[in-house]
């Protein structure tokens, strides 16, 4: 008998359900009929999670940018061609933000997501002749260049589970050190399992596969879309909640018809679309993006052999569409000077989400910085009142980072962060003059000042002590702003709007100044009589006496001045 694995009805999505506090897995259609019993995703990686949920957002993004909750499709689709004309993008967004109401007051999802998910059920079997996110060999070997076809002597471009497996990420030329799996087991995943990793390796690929696709223009390997971003989701109490507050429903600029990946007609059709790098024109099929042709053959054991070629991507610059990322102007190469999605490098693992508030958050109406479209999103779900002031939005950031070599690029770490902040802190009025956004992002300037006057102090220590101030001078900094971590974010769930503003910014900076003498005091505390008595150095053309308690002096008279003056710091 023909096997199958039907991702509509067979369970594999892991989740942690709520009633019974326990995880379990469920099928697509089971996920959605009972999202609000489900807390969260619950997956090997929270970056698999975060592949999983772009997933489930194309799913819905699809149905109701089709269908109401009563599954009566808009009027704008059923119209003739020359009354949709008359309907404006301004106009057809009142419609889907009203969706999107009586979804989120109804408390789940309507009958509308298992329909389509019945009607799409061939494009969702994993074993099926239209292989969910695969290509069949016929495909593969069309679409390939010559030396890369699959044949019995042939089998070049092959990808083991335990590269697929991005807790491992061992490909044939270095070893998984601290692997989680023994190493007779690297290469063995339950089906369930294989899907999972397999989606993800479609948004988290690095650059050491071999075969690639043909086209017309000369192509570098690409990594997966999602691996480039600096992503940003919105997490709410319950999976139900996460997927409404990440559901960007309301069009970004012409309305596009939404087109994940399995509704294309064939894959040539979409590889075709991807060979032109032409940028997507709709959310699903942005998040549903491929970054490599896949095949599997089974054996009779079934056990899989995975094939990859790569294929080209679109280009990064402004990709507006993209609702979760920061973004930064490229400073080199071709896009210098774009706006492009940033993406965590591996030298800035320590630096906390809340650091970077400026990229998250637009500060003032002036503000140059592109606002992720998500948090642009959520502010207009507050301005229509469907959002309480009180409520916390926790922003969070899920990165897979990759490793600094330029030829693989394979994971190396994994980062998660989150914010919490109040409804109405977050979309405070940016025409006041004490607008919240812009007060907090002052407050963390005060921490970077004092971050720059202990990075001072720590180098003033290894003077004193001998040491390398370009090694040990940065590890000692990030501890201080390690300690910042929870105070500011305790500090920032607690704001309300009702807050006296300098009230508020004054107690942080309290807090800042005795976190930032209590760590050198820490420091002091292992002291020797070498560092007691110090050495002379050169300071603004005088000699002077550089010891523990004057670099400690000088540090607290640094932190006075950074927090409360604008006099000339010393040292």
């Amino acid at each position: 008998m023909k096997q199958t694995f039907n991702l509509t009805t067979a369970p594999w999505i892991r989740v942690f359900n709520s009633r019974t506090n326990r995880e379990e897995e469920v099928s697509l259609i089971t996920l959605f009929e009972h999202a609000a019993d489900y807390r969260q995703l619950a997956g090997e990686m929270r970056a698999q999670d975060l592949a999983i949920l772009r997933l489930l957002l194309a799913i819905l993004t699809t149905v109701y940018s089709r269908v109401d909750v009563t599954s009566q499709s808009y009027p704008w689709l059923r119209s003739t061609t020359e009354v949709k004309h008359r309907w404006s993008s301004r106009e057809q967004n009142k419609y889907l933000l009203k969706t999107w109401q009586h979804l989120y007051q109804d408390g789940h999802f309507s009958e509308a997501v298992t329909t389509y998910l019945h009607h799409w059920a061939d494009r969702f079997d994993f074993l099926g002749e239209h292989p969910f996110y695969q290509v069949t060999l016929a495909d593969y070997n069309a679409l390939v260049i010559d030396k890369n076809r699959i044949t019995e002597k042939k089998r070049g471009g092959q990808v083991a589970i335990r590269q697929l497996n991005r807790r491992i990420s061992e490909s044939g030329n270095s070893k998984a050190v601290f692997s989680p799996k023994a190493e007779t087991a690297k290469n063995e995943a339950a089906l369930d399992e294989l899907v999972r990793w397999l989606i993800m390796y479609q948004n988290y690929t690095g650059v050491t596969d071999k075969s690639v696709v043909k086209s017309a223009q000369k192509f570098a390997k690409s990594t997966g879309w999602l691996y480039e971003l600096n992503p940003v989701i919105a997490k709410g109490d319950s999976l139900f909640e996460t997927l409404m507050l990440n559901l960007v429903l309301t069009n970004y600029g012409k309305a596009a018809k939404q087109c994940p990946v399995w509704e294309y007609d064939t894959v040539q059709a979409y590889i075709a679309d991807r060979q032109a790098q032409q940028v997507p024109d709709n959310l699903a099929e942005l998040y549903t993006t491929w970054s490599r042709i896949l095949y599997i053959e089974w054996d009779e054991a079934n056990h899989p052999t995975i094939f990859s070629a790569g294929i080209p991507i679109f280009s990064k610059n402004e990709v507006f569409l993209e609702p979760m990322t920061t973004w930064h102007i490229a400073k080199s190469g071709n896009l210098a000077g774009k706006l492009v999605p940033s993406r965590k490098a591996l030298g800035f693992l320590d630096k906390a989400m809340w650091r970077n508030f400026g990229q998250y958050v637009s500060l003032n109406q002036e503000d140059t910085v592109h606002e992720p479209r998500l948090v642009t999103w959520l502010r207009q779900l507050q301005a229509q009142e469907v959002i309480p002031w009180e409520k916390h939005i926790n922003l969070m950031s899920i990165n897979l980072v990759p490793d600094d070599n330029k030829s693989s690029q394979l994971p190396s770490a994994e980062v998660v962060e989150n914010m919490q902040i109040r409804a109405d802190v977050l979309f405070d009025d940016p025409a006041q003059s004490n607008y919240w956004p812009a007060q907090i992002e002052q407050a963390i300037g005060y921490a970077h000042q004092v971050g720059t006057d202990y990075y001072r102090f720590a180098v003033d220590i290894c003077h004193i002590r001998n040491l390398k101030a370009k090694v040990f001078a940065p590890k000692l900094t990030n501890h201080f702003y390690d300690q910042l971590n929870e105070p500011f974010n305790k500090w920032l769930a607690g704001l309300t709007n009702d807050d006296e503003r300098s009230v508020k910014v004054n107690a942080w900076k309290q807090k800042l100044q005795k976190i930032a003498l209590k760590s050198a005091n820490e420091l002091m505390q292992s002291s020797t009589p070498r560092d007691m008595r110090g050495l002379m150095v050169d300071r603004n053309g005088k000699k002077q006496a550089l010891n523990i308690f004057t670099a400690m002096g000088w540090l607290k008279y640094n932190v006075q001045t950074s927090l409360y003056s604008s006099t000339k710091r010393k040292g």
